[in-house]
């Protein structure tokens, strides 16, 4: 949920957000009004709780021949505190609903408007030529033997797939250089759930428009599969206040995520740029509110570092605020040229949340001035996932159907110089 404070002082801020995003600006006096009803039902059912309390100890002060006529009343009163009750959890639950519906207010400079409309901040790498009939990544994949999209779609139907020999070191090599670049710079690495509990998927806000990706294991389970660890990571301190006193919480969740891709058919069925299953290295950061700005250019950078290593062509692009997503303030964007599509696609993408999360999860952290405790920013950032194998097999792809690998990956692939075709 968005600040309380910052709605009620300032609702004018809110609604500028809401307008950004494209959303319905109406939708934040309902969340005022809903707001102003909880708090006017809550005060009602305390004041008549008080009342039932004092009066408790006259019934039970009283001479025995009035304590009858006393009682006749106390049950009365009973009745009123309890109605009392219900109309104060009715209230509770529309004002959770109303705030629910507004998404976390994005910060200045955010461009307005939808998908389309994000800022191109800057370019870097150069856009690899060929002089021969450049192959996609899924025939170079099968060339090398290294994807096998026909027996994915055998054992688990559409959009899965097999890495096999060489793809699948490649992946874990990419996942390796990615770990090593996290542990240099201070996370810690985690191994994280793929199922969690509702109110962690709830809390991370991947439950409301976007509900549909994401798999769900009813009736007796009812867990969430994650399309990323950042969910797990925002749950790890759910509860609890941390202790930001030497600095950032700093995490790195490997794990393997899930997406329906719902509403996404005809769109990129070739290959692994859009598929159910995939590994991710995630960065997760808990930090002060006042250093999350900061931090997201930390996380932007050590991307950058990764794809510049890689040899990869990107560019990094501010996204607009109607293509955030409800719990993100700002997102940047890197994408990676693709050779055969003749365009940019998205390999990462870094969120500041700033409070948002952390006050759905319940997550604070104590001033140095020993203050009351306040919520903490979380942020979130991608190192390395499967469809960074895309990027690299088109754009150090050699005529022949071999490829190039980075001096970077040499190490991880027990120092392979070039991938080669299968005989």
């Amino acid at each position: 949920m968005i600040d309380l404070a910052l709605l009620r002082e300032n609702p004018e801020i809110v609604r500028r957000s809401q307008a950004a995003r494209g959303n319905d600006q109406s939708s934040v006096d309902e969340a005022l009004e809903a707001d102003r009803s909880r708090r006017s039902a809550l005060a009602a059912f305390e004041d008549l709780r008080a009342e039932q309390n004092a009066f408790g100890k006259q019934v039970a002060k009283a001479p025995k021949e009035e304590k009858a006529a006393l009682v006749a009343q106390a049950k009365d009163l009973a009745d009123r505190v309890k109605q009392a009750q219900q109309v104060a959890n009715e209230a509770v639950d529309a004002a959770s609903v109303a705030l629910a519906r507004i998404e976390n207010v994005v910060i200045d400079g955010v461009p307005a408007g939808g998908e389309a409309d994000f800022v191109e901040l800057r370019r870097v790498g150069e856009i690899p030529a060929f002089d021969f009939e450049p192959r996609d990544h899924l025939e170079l994949g099968e060339i090398l033997g290294a994807i096998d999209m026909e027996r994915g779609a055998k054992v688990s139907g559409a959009r899965f797939y097999f890495l096999r020999g060489i793809g699948a070191r490649l992946e874990i090599a990419l996942m390796n250089l990615a770990l090593d670049k996290a542990l240099q710079n201070g996370f810690v690495p985690l191994i994280t759930p793929t199922l969690v509990r509702p109110e962690i998927m709830q809390g991370t806000g991947f439950l409301g428009e976007h509900a549909d990706e994401v798999y769900h294991l009813d009736k007796e389970d009812d867990l969430y599969l994650v399309g990323t660890s950042e969910v797990a990571l925002a749950g790890y301190h759910k509860d609890e206040i941390v202790d930001l006193a030497k600095g950032a919480l700093r995490y790195a969740g490997w794990s393997t995520c899930y997406r329906r891709e719902a509403g996404s058919h005809g769109k990129d069925t070739r290959g692994i740029i859009r598929v159910h299953q995939f590994n991710k290295l995630e960065m997760f950061v808990y930090t002060t509110p006042e250093d999350a700005e900061a931090e997201h250019l930390r996380l932007v950078a050590l991307q950058e570092e990764m794809l510049t290593s890689l040899g990869l062509a990107y560019r990094v692009i501010d996204v607009a605020a109607g293509d955030l997503g409800s719990s993100a303030a700002r997102k940047y964007d890197i994408e990676a040229w693709v050779p055969t599509q003749e365009a940019f696609r998205e390999l990462t993408s870094t969120s500041n949340c700033t409070t948002y999360q952390a006050r759905r999860l319940d997550v604070r952290h104590r001033p140095e001035d020993g203050g009351k405790t306040q919520h903490v920013a979380t942020l979130n950032g991608t190192l390395a996932t499967t469809r960074w194998i895309v990027a690299l097999l088109e754009t150090h792809q050699q005529a022949d159907g071999s490829v190039r690998v980075p001096e970077v990956l040499r190490p991880y692939l027990g120092g392979i110089e070039v991938l080669e075709p299968e005989a």
